[in-house]
């Protein structure tokens, strides 16, 4: 059965969510796949990070793996937003999953009530969930924080967690300043509004339609030390090839290959086919 916790923002313990359904893990470490049909993705490293291929239109979940004998509580993000509240925090303060010992968890989508979720779908950056949040700044990334539980039992006396510079409503990072925008000669707003416009087309995650996914908010006091990270960028294949983390399958990239020599003989025309 999943498992959702948290005793609210205005506690010391933080709200956390553990997943039903979930398998038996394989004694590897802390672990986060991407799966589309129920299949990971294969994985590409370049570039100092892990790249996976987003497949336009197609819905995809996150597993989560938990190795060890004890619970530990994911912070999960995709594009940059918690998939418990779709809210922009650091990891410590954020919502989390909590996985039970030698635990595995299928997260299928955004979590939009306590028996609800909506699925994740790779789409481009204009019809994503991000896009609609109005802050499309970490949109082709999926990262997660575990954090081990903490060893003392819990305190019975609460205090309040202090919110300070997790307001989600605050304008997105990286906004572009209006007033340096107007300075800025013609031929570089042009150069911008050409860019923006092309990432509008990059690769992000949508929020499709409903699936079951009951949960309920549980006590867990993480140790504010995160025991692991694991992040993952997705990029349609065009981009994936721009950035170099796949080959190009063009003619051009095909001469490439090309050589002066090669240990062969010159074709003979009186050979033994009786050709003349």
């Amino acid at each position: 059965m999943t498992r959702m916790t948290r005793f609210g923002l205005l506690f010391s313990f933080s709200g956390l969510l553990g997943a039903a359904g979930a398998l038996g893990a394989d004694g590897s470490p802390f672990a986060v796949s991407v799966l589309v049909d129920g299949t990971p993705a294969p994985e590409y490293a370049a570039r100092g990070r892990v790249y996976v291929e987003a497949l336009r239109g197609r819905e995809f979940t996150i597993r989560l793996s938990n190795p060890t004998g004890e619970r530990v509580a994911v912070a999960l993000s995709v594009d940059g937003r918690n998939v418990v509240d779709a809210g922009r925090t650091s990891a410590l303060a954020a919502a989390k999953w909590i996985l039970g010992p030698y635990q595995t968890a299928e997260i299928p989508g955004w979590q939009v009530s306590g028996q609800t979720s909506r699925k994740f779908f790779f789409t481009d950056t204009s019809h994503s969930y991000a896009k609609w949040l109005g802050d499309t700044a970490n949109v082709g990334t999926i990262e997660a924080v575990f954090f081990r539980e903490k060893a003392r039992p819990p305190v019975a006396a609460y205090k309040d967690r202090n919110r300070e510079g997790t307001d989600t409503a605050q304008a997105p990072a990286g906004a572009p300043d209006e007033a340096a925008g107007a300075r800025a000669p013609k031929a570089e707003a042009r150069r911008r509004a050409a860019a923006t416009q092309e990432a509008e087309s990059f690769a992000a995650t949508g929020i499709g339609r409903e699936t079951s996914f009951p949960v309920q908010w549980v006590a867990f006091e993480e140790d504010p030390t995160p025991a692991a990270r694991v992040a993952i960028r997705y990029e349609f294949h065009e981009q994936l090839v721009r950035l170099g983390v796949l080959p190009r399958e063009d003619d051009l990239s095909g001469r490439e290959n090309a050589s002066g020599f090669e240990h062969r003989y010159a074709p003979d025309p009186y050979g033994h086919d009786g050709h003349r």
